[in-house]
């Protein structure tokens, strides 16, 4: 055999005889200075289509301290659904990653904002359908509680909110641990469409907000119960040989379809990321929650496709490539 070349390998050196990757999204090495780049981008988009201010039903502007039911927040995206909590917690993490306060500013104003909103109204007893909170006055269902719930406490936690955002908190909280329906053993569940449902959507919607309270009170019950919720959810819902989720579960169907729908599955890998960033070392669920976190990434890494994303239904390539998905992963 001949004797293996010790020529240096570089990028540089190499360049004359590369050919350019004909992949639809090219391989590089992106620079920080670039990812910060489209990341004010989309912080300049969400400033500007999620302003804080409330109207009137003419338009006109009105003080937090002057709320009736009837006004709304300014026009452009909601302030307090579940993907405005994901918006939030992101914000804060990239302001404690970049340093750039903009980002955490972003997040503390727009929480601080709704928390005054939702005191006001409280205050007065507004009916909850009459104003724009009604998921914060009165909380139905873990998509109103749970992905904010979670902001909150960040926010809180971070040394960074008013007086009226713990209360919320506790609110929000109430629903999820004491008020939302749940089967025999504890575990969340919907009622919708069949009597015993379980949404894998709901993992998210709850785990990080019980593994945050934990961590902002120092009481272990919320840190059991999020634990519980990732391993039970596990048991019915989790694919074992395809190391996948299925989208949802309901309670005597038999037999069970599986569809291994993208995004949910981002919820399910995130809710178990959060939950391990915060729960203490020596919990007893600590090395359950790990294991279900490596079995589950690795069956995501054997359906991504060759361009480095995600199908919609994970295991079906003939789906389109999803893109929310795929951050949720490459985030986990």
């Amino acid at each position: 055999m001949p004797p293996a070349s010790t020529a240096e390998v570089s990028k540089v050196g190499d360049a004359p005889t590369r050919l350019p990757p004909a992949y639809p999204m090219p391989y590089l090495d992106p620079s920080a200075t670039a990812i910060k780049t489209v990341m004010d981008r989309v912080l300049g988009y969400i400033e500007r289509e999620a302003p804080i201010g409330m109207i009137d039903d003419r338009g006109a502007a009105v003080a937090a301290g002057r709320l009736v039911p009837g006004n709304r927040f300014r026009p452009g995206f909601g302030l307090t659904t579940y993907e405005w909590g994901v918006t939030y917690s992101g914000a804060l993490l990239a302001g404690q990653v970049t340093g750039d306060r903009r980002y955490t500013r972003y997040a503390a104003d727009r929480v601080n904002f709704v928390a005054d909103v939702a005191a006001r109204y409280r205050a007065t007893r507004a009916k909850a359908d009459a104003t724009p909170v009604r998921n914060m006055l009165a909380p139905e269902r873990l998509d109103d509680s749970g992905a904010m719930s979670a902001a909150l406490i960040k926010v809180q936690r971070a040394g960074l909110a008013n007086r009226n955002v713990r209360p919320q908190i506790d609110t929000y909280l109430d629903w999820i641990a004491n008020r939302q329906f749940r089967m025999p053993d504890g575990t969340l569940a919907r009622q919708r469409p069949l009597p015993v449902t379980l949404w894998l959507d709901d993992l998210y919607m709850s785990v990080p907000g019980l593994a945050q309270m934990g961590a902002l009170t120092g009481d272990r019950r919320y840190y059991d119960d999020a634990v519980r919720q990732i391993l039970q959810f596990s048991q019915r819902m989790f694919v074992a040989d395809k190391g996948l989720y299925m989208h949802s579960w309901a309670e005597g169907m038999d037999p069970h379809p599986a569809f291994h729908w993208g995004r949910a599955n981002g919820w399910a890998v995130v809710a178990m990321v959060e939950l391990l960033d915060v729960l203490p070392a020596d919990h007893p669920g600590r090395a359950a929650v790990l294991a279900q976190l490596k079995a589950h990434v690795a069956g995501l890494a054997k359906v991504q496709s060759g361009t480095g994303l995600w199908h919609q239904l994970l295991d079906r390539p003939d789906s389109y490539l999803e893109t929310s998905a795929s951050a949720m992963y490459a985030y986990a």
